[in-house]
């Protein structure tokens, strides 16, 4: 099989991922709305199961992605092996991670709205660290494009270190929102 047919099955597979995705993220947002016109004064919480939802597969490619990139610093560039971690990396971050991130963002800041958290301390805490979060995550992109490009020039000891850096953060979120230190 040719090199450009490999490339053209492997976008499909990628194309119908992401479709899947959209499907789900669709009966999701379907079942919601029918239980919000059930009864219009549980959205909050399912807002809420949205986020949890939406955080954990953030979180999943946000500690799998920066694996992937220590392996993938350990072959050569163009080869076999480097290709097959250039399509993980691609998907791993469009279909997961970026539309992960979106909705938890938006749906965060809707909670942080409707729950009336916007001046307490915590959530200002937090917010900073899911900023930081959220500059890690461009990184990790602009890493996958250097990835895609045969341009990485870090080791695979620097993506161990980076691999800790939304652990560290994750944590600390998790913290604040649960114990809420600066209420």
């Amino acid at each position: 099989m040719t090199e450009a047919r490999e490339r053209e099955i492997s976008a499909q597979s990628g194309r119908k991922a992401a479709k899947r995705a959209a499907i789900a993220l669709a009966i999701f947002v379907a079942l919601a709305a029918l239980i919000f016109w059930l009864d219009p004064g549980g959205l909050y919480l399912w807002v809420k199961a949205l986020h949890v939802v939406a955080i954990i597969a953030w979180m999943a490619g946000m500690l799998y992605l920066p694996r992937l990139f220590v392996y993938h610093a350990d072959v050569a560039p163009g080869s076999e092996q480097s290709e097959t971690f250039k399509v993980m990396e691609r998907r791993l971050l469009r279909v997961i991670m970026n539309p992960a991130m979106t909705i938890a963002w938006a749906v965060g800041l809707w909670l942080a709205w409707s729950g009336g958290y916007l001046m307490d301390g915590w959530f200002h805490a937090k917010l900073v660290c899911v900023l930081a979060l959220s500059a890690v995550h461009g990184m990790f992109a602009k890493a996958v494009r250097l990835f895609a490009e045969d341009r990485n020039e870090k080791s695979p000891r620097y993506w161990r270190m980076m691999n800790e850096a939304p652990t560290l953060l994750m944590i600390a979120i998790v913290v604040l929102v649960i114990v809420k230190p600066f209420a």
